[in-house]
């Protein structure tokens, strides 16, 4: 075992080992707040986990992944009310469709995926507990705050400046904060548990304090430390719940059960960004799964373009970054082909390894792996991996070589949740013609558009349809300067050469 990764509590670079040899190596995973569709940027970190599972699993650790599913929420709460639904047949419908979308990403299932609402009974006996202990008040209204001030090491998985924060005069220390979200500069009391309110419709449990419904923090503490132990090996999410929520989580369960240790290792993965911007609706660039699957992509290429680089960096997701994806994929589709040949073997016999068992060699890919295991480096494994291919494919080779470079391929695919030969047909369509283009009309008879022209006839369509005339003559200059032109129709538009 020895896969090295970056731990948010003691920003070093630690080697992963489960706590006991005789236990597996347990994860636990922030999972989605099913209110909608999940977007690319939820599925950054999702996937980049579930590489690290892959990893883990290839380099020889028993792995036992729990990732919760949050379907009681501020805002699941509103949605369902606002559509008038129930919250249990609102949430159903998002769990169903983030089910599906993992399903066509290729994300592995959890061992163990718990829903806040189905385990409300674990949360409120961790509340009691923290009640018991000092740690958390009860309100005149009966909702229950867990009091941050009997929390000395409150703080350490962020770095928080407790008093520094303090002596601000601009934020709520020392108060009581129901917000199931809040900026970094709220280090204030925050709700486990919050009274019922009108506005909350028929969703609200009893309690020992009164009818009501936890608040959002409680829900991974209970569950994380019913499924997997008091303590456990490494914690993940996106490096925006670090703070409040993560933090909160370390709070109620070390308060709760003593231990002052509730996660050895937590690993964070940076934001994503669209065109150089944060996703937003008003911009247009909040992209889900089903957004980029009209736009001709497929699911590997859209997992390629998201796993495609430094988890602790951002990384700026585009259009032409898709293209080059599906471009990546058709160049290893060739490179295995070749290799399959060579072996005398064909696609049918290209199967990915499923444990450690299976993975009998890494042959020239051996570099590609030691950079995996080494921080989760995907973009400096693929630079080995694309760097390795030339020489694998290269003219007449000793059928013993052929056969462990194939073995390598697969075991690298498999690490990355690559499936190449899925949707073939489509993702060598998409390499061709530019996987960013989306076909509102008819192809010129020239030629499909190169990803570069699509992405900004795309970006010129939006900006009209958004009435900003001045962004879209720009953006009609800009397709001219490149020969092309724009037509524009009701239902969309058409390119073709000028």
């Amino acid at each position: 075992m020895s896969v090295r990764l970056h731990n948010t509590l003691t920003r070093a670079v630690e080697t992963l080992a489960p706590a006991r040899e005789d236990l597996p190596f347990r994860m636990y995973c922030c999972g989605p707040t099913v209110y909608g569709p999940a977007h690319i940027g939820n599925f950054r970190t999702f996937l980049l986990q579930d590489v690290l599972r892959r990893v883990l699993a290839l380099d020889g650790y028993a792995v036992r992944h729990v990732r919760n599913i949050t379907d009681v929420d501020d805002k699941t709460i509103a949605r369902s009310q606002r559509e008038g639904v129930s919250l249990a047949e609102f949430t159903a419908g998002w769990t169903r469709k983030f089910h599906a979308d993992c399903a066509a990403l290729n994300l592995l299932p959890p061992h163990v995926e718990p829903s806040a609402v189905a385990n409300i009974p674990l949360q409120i006996a961790m509340i009691e507990k923290l009640v018991a202990k000092g740690h958390a008040y009860a309100a005149a209204d009966g909702s229950v705050y867990f009091k941050i001030s009997t929390c000395p090491d409150y703080g350490k998985l962020s770095h928080l400046d407790l008093a520094a924060l303090r002596t601000q005069s601009t934020n709520s220390a020392g108060t009581a904060n129901d917000a199931d979200e809040y900026a970094r500069e709220r280090v204030s009391d925050f709700a486990l548990w919050k009274a019922r309110k009108p506005e909350d419709g028929p969703n609200f449990w009893p309690s020992p304090w009164g009818d009501g419904r936890p608040g959002w923090h409680i829900e991974c503490s209970a569950m994380s430390t019913h499924y997997l132990g008091d303590t456990f090996d490494l914690h993940g999410g996106g490096v925006d719940l670090c703070f409040p929520h993560h933090e909160n989580e370390i709070a109620q369960a070390e308060c709760a059960t003593g231990h002052r240790h509730f996660a050895a290792h937590w690993f964070h993965c940076a934001h994503l960004m669209v065109d150089g911007a944060k996703m937003s609706k008003s911009l247009g660039n909040l992209y889900t799964l089903d957004d980029l699957r009209a736009k001709g992509a497929t699911p590997a290429a859209v997992r390629y373009a998201l796993v495609n680089g430094y988890y602790r960096s951002q990384l700026n997701f585009t259009l032409k970054a898709l293209a080059d994806a599906a471009s990546a994929l058709n160049k290893i589709r060739r490179a295995a082909d070749k290799l399959l040949a060579a072996a005398g073997l064909t696609r049918a016999d290209f199967a990915p390894p499923e444990t450690l068992e299976t993975v009998t060699a890494w042959g020239a890919f051996q570099p590609a792996w030691d950079a995996l295991r080494d921080d989760l480096n995907i973009p400096a494994a693929l630079g080995k991996f694309f760097g390795a291919l030339p020489a694998v494919t290269a003219g007449d080779r000793p059928l013993e070589a052929v056969r462990a470079d194939l073995s390598g391929l697969g075991n690298f695919l498999y690490a990355l949740g690559i499936r190449i030969f899925e949707d073939a047909e489509q993702e060598a369509e998409n390499g061709d013609r530019g996987a960013g283009s989306e076909e509102r009309g008819d192809s010129a008879a020239a030629g499909s558009p190169p990803a570069e022209v699509a992405a900004l006839a795309e970006r010129r369509w939006a900006a009209k349809q958004a009435r900003d005339f001045a962004g879209a003559d720009a953006l009609r200059a800009e397709l001219a300067a490149l020969g092309w032109r724009s037509i524009d129709r009701k239902d969309g538009y058409s390119l073709e050469r000028a």
